[in-house]
């Protein structure tokens, strides 16, 4: 049986506020399983928002790590991110995970990965899953010359350029958002 994976997250931040958002289709080879997925979840009452790509049990899984963590480091957010990926490359079950994440608190944003990367992108542009490519590239343009849009219209637009491209990413979006500390 085939996993379910590809997505598409992004995360962009402009003007003190940072918005993260995902499409909500899975797939299982060339089908679409599922067309509803909620692909961000809040964590940490709502301080901490989390996107992820890959497979669903996986990233359910690093979530709870990641939660723990934060729990175990009083809310320390890139100590926890970075204690989550040596546990994730050392750890004989953790490194078998597929999965990625974005992380957000209200002043940063970082990509988690099982290879021990914790990644704070210098654009302020996060992009993981199939369509990342795309919606990161749309989000580049949005944000150098439509700088009258906020990050969460940024967000959505180009999550819906990039499912108009990438046969892995549908329209249905959710977004959420963290603003200024």
């Amino acid at each position: 049986m085939e996993k379910i994976h590809a997505t598409t997250v992004l995360a962009v931040q402009h003007e003190g506020n940072i918005a993260i958002g995902a499409d909500g289709q899975a797939t299982m080879g060339n089908t679409v399983a599922k067309s509803q997925v909620k692909k961000i979840r809040k964590l940490r009452d709502g301080s901490v928002i989390i996107g992820f790509a890959g497979s669903t049990a996986d990233a359910f899984t690093l979530l709870e790590r990641f939660e723990e963590k934060l729990n175990a480091y009083s809310g320390a957010f890139e100590r926890a991110a970075i204690e989550l990926a040596k546990d994730w490359r050392t750890d004989r079950y953790l490194r078998r995970l597929e999965a990625m994440m974005i992380a957000c608190s209200k002043e940063e944003m970082l990509v988690i990965s099982g290879t021990g990367d914790v990644i704070r992108p210098d654009n302020g542009i996060a992009a993981i899953g199939s369509g990342s490519m795309f919606a990161q590239a749309a989000a580049t343009a949005l944000k150098k010359h439509a700088k009258n849009l906020t990050a969460r219209e940024m967000v959505e637009e180009a999550l819906h350029i990039a499912a108009d491209i990438c046969i892995y990413t549908n329209h249905n979006l959710i977004i959420e958002e963290i603003g200024k500390a």
